[in-house]
């Protein structure tokens, strides 16, 4: 049971970053507005690239560790520097992005410190 389980999970939360790798390349256009540094575009190609990889990572059970600890970092990138700011400026739209990147990123960390 406990085979399936993790299993059952680790495809549970490898699929939507490959959903959300997918979503940044066939949307860079309209979501470079909220990278809040130059090179917008790029930016979402970069980190949708990265979606992609990280959720083959688990998928493959390839690189496990490295790809829970990166993919934590991003997720944390993205909390403090697009939702948070948009949250202390006003916009509680914003609150469950944030939540869900912080909880995310938690999530990618206990990959990468148990790499399994």
């Amino acid at each position: 049971m406990k085979v399936l389980t993790s299993t059952v999970a680790r495809v549970l939360f490898a699929l939507p970053f490959g959903v959300f790798g997918i979503n940044h390349l066939m949307n860079a256009g309209s979501m470079a507005g909220y990278v809040p540094i130059p090179g917008g575009a790029f930016w979402v190609y970069l980190t949708g690239v990265a979606h992609l990889l990280a959720c083959a990572a688990l998928l493959v059970r390839q690189k496990v560790r490295l790809a829970g600890l990166l993919l934590g970092l991003m997720l944390l990138i993205f909390a403090l520097s697009i939702h948070l700011p948009a949250v202390i400026g006003g916009n509680m739209g914003s609150l469950p992005s944030l939540l869900k990147d912080l909880s995310l990123a938690g999530a990618a960390w206990i990959y990468g410190g148990t790499g399994i």
